[in-house]
């Protein structure tokens, strides 16, 4: 006999997420036979910015999330720099990386430490950390008293991200220094060492404590290796430009299908949203976001989720750091609630490095805008990679203004409903087959769901 359980609000998420699931007798074995993922709040920013200023866009963008604003702000101005035709000086460029770097960094440890541990260690006996479930704790008391040394640890240093971030973006989260063309803060010699000496701190911090703290959790629950794969495709937009053509990228543009280690190029132009399982109205099976509209539509038949379903070319693909780092070839172990933890921490690795390099390279007294006027009339895409993964805005401009306005977050691909082919999102997928020892205290779901880290203010939007 299927028993449902239901997560509502699923907790350590930004956002309202719904996790509902069917768990049924399976070879003897109590296992996930069905899943729904549902966002439970509508925001509206999309229709918000109809009639602005385009150059409000990265400003009321990073409004969307206080977890990830800095990459919303990057879109924007991507989308703008490519409505408008223009491009930021090699500072603006470098600056720009390295106020999203911090962020980066800054979300990365937030994830691990103070979102996704607690699922495999019990913390302080104090609220709002207990009482907790009584379910499978693997790690002695003093691995779990060292990781919750390194929770406490992980605060600072992500307050050190935040504040490191905000030295050149003027405060973090919402930095207000993205602008299209470029970036508004002229950096000094002080800045520079400054922003140096966060580095010098944070380094250390992930490669020595980060890392090895992930690596005794993968060990300890092994097991996780082999669950929450998912569809198995992997899609990445590509981040953190290297020159001022924009090719050459530390996170390279690619996609690869079931877990392929063939990389595939990205066709803009086969990404669409679906919404029939979704609260809006659909004309039409699936959405070009370059045209399609936000029309909510509450209590609409099948639907359960403010979230639309991301497609490329049809299929549902996951996105984040697993995908990023998979396109590049620096993990390709496996697909699983594992491997995700295991890439973003060594993700937080490559950037914080890069970023040591990228730094050196600002050069003091250099222009960090390209001027440019906003068009009356022209389109632009802005694709970039958030955090969570594969991140794109679309804009048309009409009269100066922004006529339309349209955007894919991480979240949309990841936590996504059914699209209108009946294929379940990728992290619904993921849960399928995930055996469940108590269906009243489902951990083993909720181990799977952060392994995604959703944020659902992102993909509510």
């Amino acid at each position: 006999m299927q028993i449902m359980a239901a997560i509502d609000p699923v907790t350590r998420v930004e956002g309202h997420l719904k996790v509902e699931v069917a768990v049924d007798s399976v070879n003897g074995v109590q296992k996930v036979v069905d899943a729904k993922a549902s966002g439970t709040l509508f925001r509206g920013l999309e229709k918000i910015l109809i009639n602005r200023d385009p150059w409000d866009a990265q400003h009321i963008t990073e409004r969307i999330c206080g977890v990830c604003p800095v990459a919303h702000g990057m879109a924007a101005v991507l989308a703008l720099d490519n409505a408008a035709g223009v491009k930021p000086p090699p500072n603006g460029r470098i600056l720009r990386n390295l106020v999203n770097g911090a962020n980066f960094l800054d979300s990365h440890i937030l994830h691990f430490y103070l979102l996704a541990i607690l699922d495999f260690v019990d913390g302080p006996a104090m609220m709002p950390l207990q009482p907790s479930w009584k379910v499978d704790r693997r790690l002695d008391a003093a691995a779990t008293q060292t990781l919750m040394d390194h929770y406490v640890t992980a605060l600072d240093m992500r307050r050190k991200a935040h504040e490191m971030g905000a030295i050149f973006g003027g405060r973090l989260p919402h930095p207000p220094a993205y602008v299209p063309g470029g970036f508004t803060e002229v950096p000094t010699a002080e800045q520079i060492a400054k922003f140096k000496s966060y580095l010098d701190q944070l380094i250390p911090f992930i490669a020595d404590v980060y890392i090895r703290d992930v690596e005794l959790l993968g060990k300890a629950y092994n097991d996780y290796f082999s669950i929450g794969r998912g569809p198995g495709n992997l899609l990445a937009y590509g981040a953190f430009e290297l020159d001022d053509t924009g090719d050459s990228k530390l996170f390279r543009q690619g996609r690869a299908a079931d877990g392929s280690p063939t990389v595939q190029a990205v066709e803009t132009n086969a990404i669409a949203e679906h919404v029939a399982y979704s609260w809006y109205a659909d004309s039409k099976n699936s959405l070009d976001p370059a045209s399609s509209q936000t029309e909510p539509l509450y209590s609409k038949e099948k639907a359960y989720s403010w979230v639309k379903a991301a497609r490329y070319g049809g299929a549902p693909y996951e996105v984040g750091p697993l995908a990023r780092m998979w396109i590049n070839g620096d993990c390709r172990r496996g697909i699983s609630v594992m491997d995700r933890h295991q890439a973003r921490a060594r993700e937080a690795l490559k950037i914080a490095q890069a970023m040591r390099a990228w730094v050196d390279q600002i050069q003091v007294g250099q222009p960090v805008f390209a001027p440019n006027t906003v068009p009356a009339s022209a389109t632009g895409v802005g694709l970039c990679e958030a955090p969570r993964g594969a991140l794109g805005h679309w804009v048309r401009i009409a009269d100066s203004k922004i006529a339309h306005y349209q955007i894919i977050t991480p979240t949309c691909w990841n936590a996504s409903p059914r699209d209108s082919a009946g294929q379940r999102g990728p992290l619904e997928q993921a849960l399928i087959g995930t055996a469940v020892q108590n269906p009243q205290e489902p951990i083993e779901v909720l181990r799977v769901v952060h392994s995604f880290d959703p944020c659902l203010d992102c993909a509510v939007q």
